[in-house]
């Protein structure tokens, strides 16, 4: 999986979810000092640290650890000066307004606040996030005013909620991508992906999974680099044994995360990679 430049990619390894020669000849930046410290949730003293030590490595493309770490991504973004559509593949919106401020359940808020994320949309959510009175813990502005829209599964999602929100189903996501992708024609964009939009038969992950196959994210990649410009993404939920420095920090994360079955590290990093192999070229070079 060689990108066109190797300068347009960084592997940040917080957590050992990936092997170090996962993308091959890729710049690595060591960052498991840190993975315990930012995982799930960080205070923001401690962000902006990690951050002032991290942004001079930054590249275009990123691949990172756990899902629990996708509260990095706006970090990530910072580095854009242009306007950007935020786009994201993701089971989970990200969207809830309680604290703590930086948290994975709750990065999109932090991305919408740079200057350069005009607005965000996030593609195969469907948990109870969507259901009474979860969503009422959702950036309610930001989706009146049009700057964060949701595209879940109908499948996953109640009767009653199912009108509320502009669902997708498998018979025809394809066709209402196609046309979301149109209307981004000439535009820059940065995509994030997380691995728990995909299936449990294509990727292991530390939360829920979606309806995604590996296949189908590329091919959604390909058609948003048909007619719009990504300027910058990154790859992130490979599963990891969870790992935290506070006690506040490992509650809370106990807490938020489903009780999944014990992962085998072997057939979570191989099924991982397959899916990486799928989605990586696609992200970086349309390939």
């Amino acid at each position: 999986m060689r990108p066109e430049d190797n300068s347009l990619a960084l592997q940040v390894d917080l957590d050992g979810a990936w092997p170090w020669d996962a993308l091959d000849g890729v710049d690595l930046f060591d960052a498991r000092a840190w993975g315990p410290r930012l995982r799930f949730t960080a205070p923001r003293d401690l962000i902006e640290k990690f951050y002032a030590e991290i942004s001079p490595q930054l590249a275009p493309f990123t691949l990172s650890g756990s899902g629990d770490f996708h509260h990095l991504s706006a970090l990530w973004l910072r580095r854009l000066s242009e306007p950007v559509t935020l786009v994201s593949f993701d089971n989970h919106p990200d969207w809830d307004r309680r604290p703590p401020r930086w948290a994975c359940g709750g990065w999109i808020n932090r991305a919408l606040e740079l200057p350069t994320v005009k607005r965000a949309v996030v593609w195969g959510c469907g948990n109870f996030e969507f259901e009474w009175p979860h969503r009422w813990f959702a950036n309610q502005a930001a989706v009146r005013a049009g700057r964060l829209e949701v595209r879940p599964w109908s499948e996953r999602l109640s009767l009653k909620v199912r009108g509320r929100w502009p669902c997708v189903t498998r018979e025809n996501w394809r066709k209402e991508f196609s046309k979301f992708a149109a209307k981004l024609a000439g535009q820059s964009i940065y995509v994030t992906v997380d691995l728990d939009c995909l299936r449990e038969d294509e990727a292991v992950t530390n939360w829920e999974q979606g309806l995604f196959l590996a296949e189908e994210i590329a091919w959604a990649l390909r058609k948003l680099r048909s007619g719009a410009v990504i300027v910058g993404g990154d790859v992130c939920g490979a599963w990891s044994p969870p790992v935290y420095a506070r006690w506040k920090q490992k509650f809370a994360a106990s807490f938020d995360h489903p009780k999944l079955a014990k992962a085998d590290g072997t057939t979570a990093r191989e099924r991982n990679l397959r899916a990486l192999r799928t989605i990586w070229p696609a992200l970086v070079s349309g390939e």
